[in-house]
């Protein structure tokens, strides 16, 4: 055909460039494996058994408050019977084999400030703790510590407890066992996330491990978290390559937002704010995000009780699954049933419908209802396909699987 410009690219000479950054930057991958939720334990709280006694302690509450697959529609707002008979089934067998996708062994807020000496050792018994869990097979497939915030004024015991649980547990196991993560909390400093990273940088030369293995979350936790996510992400999402998670964290985000306390809730209007300021940053660069916790547990042991516990959380996470956040935390063993009962439904229900609509698209046809999609829709629910496939077991790692950002720890 015939062109006015003979020679475009002459006119962008630093197309190149800037297509290498962006590409850099905003890789956009596929959707990988990613736990549907993260399990805080105190450190003083937590063993070997931990994750046996949570899967144990949310079976005797299925056992006891949802027996049956009719019950489960009931509480969970699942409209076909074979897809609660489905559900049912598969939450059961999930608490016997598989309780917990990732812990967080919890120095941190669900822990306090306390002695020195106290706190060393507890570092060090959870490493030992974790190396028996490695040996029996029972270690979670993503695992790792939450350790103090340096906005509290004390960064060296910070990395003193991270340091002293990873000292221990090469000592004792070898090698650190796939899956590691660190929680980074209340960073209310973009500086916080350079000289944390440096930190992991020199723990890993100091432990003979490979470079980058020592990969951190941050938590958003605060107003000024939101603020500097927006005016500065290059400086969040350089972090050396070691940022691979963002948290919400609900109850410290809203208290800082002067909400009063019955309004500190994951589906508060402030909330959404701030998730879609991480979906913003994050977006296309594949950091993975995860929303917060309910702060509640059965008032009694009565099915009434139980039942409105699980009615709430399955609102909460359908909240979040509509605005797109796949995963969250939980914090007592009663929320791993509504955990799973809510978002295998959520997953198992949609399977049907995106996969409808990814072959009439390819058919070059209407799907169901005459809903004609645009490629970027398709994009979507291709990806919507692939999580479903995760979260229900298709191409999920075993355990012990690779961390977030693919990295296998070495040593």
């Amino acid at each position: 055909m015939r062109v006015t410009l003979t020679d475009p690219l002459s006119l962008i000479p630093g197309f190149a460039a800037a297509l290498r950054e962006q590409r850099a930057r905003y890789p956009a991958p596929e959707p990988a494996w990613q736990p549907v939720h993260t399990v805080y334990v105190p450190a003083d709280a937590f063993g070997a058994g931990t994750v046996a006694e949570w899967g144990a302690a949310a079976s005797a509450l299925l056992d006891a408050h949802l027996p049956d697959p009719a019950t489960l529609a009931e509480l969970f707002e699942v409209s076909s019977r074979d897809l609660a008979v489905a559900v049912h089934d598969r939450v059961a067998g999930k608490l016997r084999t598989d309780p917990v996708e990732d812990l967080r062994i919890d120095f941190e807020d669900g822990y306090g400030v306390r002695d020195p000496a106290e706190e060393d050792g507890h570092a060090v018994a959870a490493a030992r703790a974790v190396a028996e869990m490695r040996d029996a097979g029972t270690l979670p497939r993503r695992w790792g510590l939450r350790v103090k915030s340096f906005a509290d004024g004390d960064p060296a015991r910070s990395i003193r407890t991270l340091d002293g649980f990873l000292t221990a547990l090469l000592d004792r196991a070898g090698t650190l066992p796939p899956g590691f993560v660190v929680t980074f909390p209340k960073v209310l400093m973009a500086d916080y996330l350079r000289q944390f990273a440096r930190c992991l940088a020199a723990l890993e030369s100091g432990l003979g491990l490979s470079e980058r293995t020592l990969r951190f979350e941050l938590q958003v936790e605060a107003p000024q978290t939101v603020l500097f996510l927006q005016r500065s992400p290059e400086t969040v999402l350089d972090g050396e390559g070691r940022l691979v998670a963002a948290h919400f964290g609900v109850f410290d985000y809203t208290a800082a937002c002067g909400l009063p306390p019955h309004e500190q809730r994951l589906d508060h209007p402030a909330c959404d704010h701030a998730r879609h300021v991480m979906q913003t940053v994050f977006a296309g660069t594949g950091v993975e995000l995860a929303d917060g916790s309910l702060a509640a547990v059965p008032a009694t042991d009565s099915a009434h009780d139980v039942h409105a516990l699980w009615r709430r959380h399955a609102a909460l996470i359908r909240h979040s699954l509509a605005h797109g956040f796949y995963q969250g935390w939980d914090m007592h063993p009663s929320h791993l049933v509504s955990r799973y009962a809510t978002t295998y439904a959520f997953h198992m229900a949609g399977r049907a419908r995106y996969g409808e609509r990814v072959r009439a698209w390819r058919e070059r046809r209407a799907a169901d209802g005459g809903v004609l999609d645009e490629p970027a829709t398709i994009k979507t629910l291709t990806a919507a396909l692939s999580r479903c496939d995760h979260v229900l077991g298709e191409g999920a790692p075993g355990r012990g699987g690779a961390p977030a950002g693919g990295v296998a720890p070495g040593r």
